[in-house]
This record gives structure tokens, C-alpha cells and sequence, in this order.
């Protein structure tokens, strides 16, 4: 299945298991990456899967890309710029529909899997559009208040399930950020946990098979 040309750069690899309705994955590669990043992951998922990895919009000097800039030089540490991380959330949200009709993809089984920054995409996205996504792999990330659609509370989060998982020794975002999540997503209705490895930030091997088991057990 060749990539088509639509509104992010992105690169695909089609299902080997050929059903009526394909079910599809969407991967958001974290700060200052690329598209293959997750990609490694592609061969082991479920075989049913076409799976989409994604490249961030904004271009990073002298590699790299971002869905939204960060200042690492801001008075607190580190400073989001929120109305690009919005802009990138409704590029994404467009992006899902594009591809869906592409793609000839299933809308009703619809995963996203991202990772630090892609996560932070990834959530706000599922909060904000529920009606677009079933299932949310949310490595490495956290939820940013101020980049959900104004009025989220209100929507129907009944068909959505989220996956958390994060490195107890991260450095980059620190699991107490993390942490909040599962408490926020249960005031929404949606039921989940944190599932803590003693890494930085990455994902362990136990970390894959986890949310691969996770996943097999929803699409």
C-alpha cells in the first residue's frame, strides 16, 4: 500500500491479515524525532492493523520534527507553546479523516499510539474528538489541560480506552505529571491505571508486550 499525498507526511504499513473493515493504528513520534521512529514497532502488532506513523508539521534544526514548540529557556524550566500543540491537535483530528477515507479504513476501530509529546497529542485528541478514536496507547506522556476543546467534560467518552504506561526514572516529563491522568480520566468515566516501569524515558520490552496484549484484546 503506497502513502498517499494528504495534509501530514506519513508512512504506512498495510494489514497481512485482510478483513472487511480494517481496523487502523496512528502513531505520534515524540519531540525532536521522525515517522520511523515507532514504526520498529509496526511488524509486531496485530496483523489486522494497518498501522499510520505520522511526521510532526514543524521542522527541527538540524533534525527532527515537533508537533509544537518548546522553550527550554522559559522561567519555569520548560514552556509548551498551546496554541500550536492546538493547531497540531486539529491537523491531527483532519488528518484521521483523510486517511480513513483514503485508506478505506475502518472509523470504528480507530487506535492511537503516541509517545512523550505524541501522547500529550494523542490525549487531547481522544478528549477532544472522542466520536474519532476507540483506543488510546499513551506511552510516556501526560495531560495538558489547557490544549482540550473548550466544553470536553460534555462529551461521550463511553467507546473509549485508554492505556498509560510511563518510566518511573523519567527525566524528561516526571511521572508525577503522569500520575494525574488516571484520576482525571475516571472523573470523565473512563477507567485505567498507570502502569509504571523502572526506566527513563522509553518503553521496556515488558512495556511493548503489555500494551500489544492491551490492544489485541480491543480491536
Amino acid at each position: 500500500m503506497q502513502s498517499k499525498s494528504l495534509s501530514l507526511y506519513h508512512i504506512i504499513k498495510e494489514p497481512t491479515i485482510k478483513q472487511d473493515r480494517t481496523p487502523v493504528l496512528f502513531m505520534f513520534h515524540g519531540y525532536g524525532s521522525d515517522e520511523n521512529d515507532l514504526f520498529s514497532f509496526a511488524a509486531e502488532l496485530p496483523e489486522e492493523l494497518c498501522i499510520i506513523s505520522v511526521r510532526a508539521p514543524y521542522p527541527m534544526q538540524p533534525h527532527g520534527n515537533a508537533w509544537y514548540a518548546i522553550y527550554f529557556d522559559a522561567a519555569q524550566g520548560k514552556f509548551s507553546d498551546d496554541k500550536q500543540a492546538i493547531e497540531s491537535r486539529d491537523k491531527i483530528a483532519n488528518f484521521i479523516d483523510e486517511a480513513v477515507q483514503a485508506y478505506d479504513l475502518d472509523a470504528e476501530n480507530v487506535t492511537l499510539l503516541g509517545f512523550s509529546q505524541g501522547t500529550i497529542l494523542s490525549y487531547s485528541l481522544a478528549l477532544s474528538y472522542p466520536e474519532k478514536v476507540n483506543n488510546v496507547i499513551a506511552l510516556s506522556g501526560y495531560i495538558n489541560d489547557d490544549i482540550l476543546k473548550e466544553g470536553y467534560e460534555n462529551n461521550d467518552f463511553s467507546r473509549l480506552s485508554i492505556y498509560c504506561s510511563h518510566g518511573s526514572a523519567d527525566q524528561v516529563i516526571p511521572v508525577d505529571w503522569a500520575r494525574k491522568a488516571p484520576g482525571k480520566l475516571a472523573e470523565l468515566g473512563i477507567k485505567t491505571s498507570l502502569n509504571e516501569f523502572p526506566v527513563g524515558h522509553g518503553v521496556t520490552p515488558q512495556n511493548f508486550y503489555q500494551f500489544k496484549d492491551w490492544l489485541g484484546q480491543r480491536i
